[in-house]
């Protein structure tokens, strides 16, 4: 793992079926425990972008509904029956009893994953060794006011990603990243419009410095727009994340799964152009995984995520300049150094972005793997030298 290999080498093949054989190992060795019945409907709900409304068919009345909801009234057979048929939850978590204290939901949460929070501070000075798991999070989860809980996360959230995301850990990251932010003070309110397809090429000409992805973090911080970068946690593979729960100042985490400049760009462009396309599409926070990973992988259906990644493509690559490029038909070296001397862009991140054009990514490895190309040692604060 701390080789990173390609996913379509041979020792990325090697590590995908090592990780499969440790879930399903973990799967069986160590079961989880089934959500409450109202954390299954509330799932549901939000799954299938379901309002309250929707639950009266199967819950009798809105007011029915309202108590269900509440966890004032607990479901009846006929319910269980409906829900189960209606929407596909199984009755066996249906069945259960709602836990009286609702903080008893953490002490389902993998104890594992709540030593790293520990040890990457998530906690402050708080600890499991003076503190129970659901003191920590519950403190962790009240840290930013109520309606950040993650039950009001998950309503309004887009998931790019795979059903072994591990949520819990996705939902921990996101508060980390808000935690962060709130620590920026940025010098203005973000407005609307302010960021389109020519103000993402001129950042995109960071990538030729040195010190390119901290000097993009300081340019938009200017226009209102705060940028974090904060490892991701196990048993996700997210790239990055658009969190816009803060109005005024949109945040944008990245975790810089992958040590390199193409991933970097790419990722920061897409997670952008959320901002750029989304702002106000009622939507709270869009999670991203496994952003350029194009080669034998179906990409999301989700018509927000093809527009995020074709404003992407367009601010790094114009499709005018690659439609008559040689590298469309040869993908050299050579072509992608006279592109990045054109757009005045990183040969890396141009590398990246032919790479993911042509859906291959046996090509340009040198150029792209280069030491010189790495991203890492940019933020020595959340990635310190071993």
């Amino acid at each position: 793992m701390d080789q990173d290999p390609n996913p379509d080498s041979t020792e990325g093949e090697q590590l995908s079926l090592l990780t499969t054989l440790i879930q399903d190992y973990e799967a069986r060795a160590f079961p989880q425990s089934l959500p409450t019945p109202l954390e299954a409907i509330k799932f549901r709900m939000e799954q299938a972008d379901l309002k309250p409304a929707d639950l009266v068919p199967y819950l009798g009345s809105p007011s029915r509904v309202s108590e269900i909801l509440s966890g004032k009234r607990p479901l009846t057979l006929e319910m269980i029956r409906a829900l189960e048929a209606g929407l596909g939850i199984p009755a066996k978590v249906l069945i259960q009893k709602n836990e009286a204290n609702p903080n008893t939901k953490y002490e389902r949460w993998d104890t594992r994953l709540v030593k790293l929070m520990e040890t990457r501070n998530y906690f402050g000075k708080k600890t499991l060794e003076r503190n129970s798991k659901t003191e920590l999070l519950e403190s962790f989860f009240g840290s930013l006011g109520s309606s950040l809980e993650p039950a009001a996360l998950l309503r309004k959230t887009s998931y790019r990603s795979t059903l072994l995301t591990d949520k819990d850990a996705l939902l921990a990251w996101e508060i980390r990243i808000l935690q962060k932010a709130d620590e920026i003070k940025a010098p203005v309110k973000y407005k609307s419009g302010v960021i389109d397809l020519s103000f993402m090429r001129n950042l995109m000409k960071y990538s030729s410095e040195q010190k390119g992805p901290v000097k993009a973090i300081e340019h938009l911080k200017k226009v209102g727009v705060k940028l974090i970068v904060e490892p991701h946690l196990p048993k996700t593979h997210l790239d990055g994340a658009t969190i816009l729960t803060e109005r005024d100042n949109p945040v944008i985490g990245l975790t810089l799964r992958h040590d390199r400049l193409d991933n970097f760009w790419f990722t920061l462009m897409h997670e952008i152009s959320h901002v750029v396309r989304h702002f106000d599409s009622g939507f709270d926070s869009f999670f991203d995984e496994k952003l350029q990973e194009k080669n034998g992988i179906e990409f999301s259906a989700e018509e927000k995520e093809k527009e995020a990644d074709e404003l992407a493509e367009e601010a790094i690559l114009p499709r005018e300049i690659w439609e008559i490029s040689p590298a469309k038909v040869i993908p050299s070296a050579m072509a992608a150094q006279s592109l990045a001397n054109e757009l005045g862009v990183h040969v890396a991140v141009i590398a990246g972005i032919i790479r993911f054009k042509h859906a291959n990514y046996y090509y340009l490895n040198k150029i792209v793997n280069d030491e010189t190309a790495h991203v890492r040692p940019l933020f020595p604060e959340v990635f310190p030298s071993k």
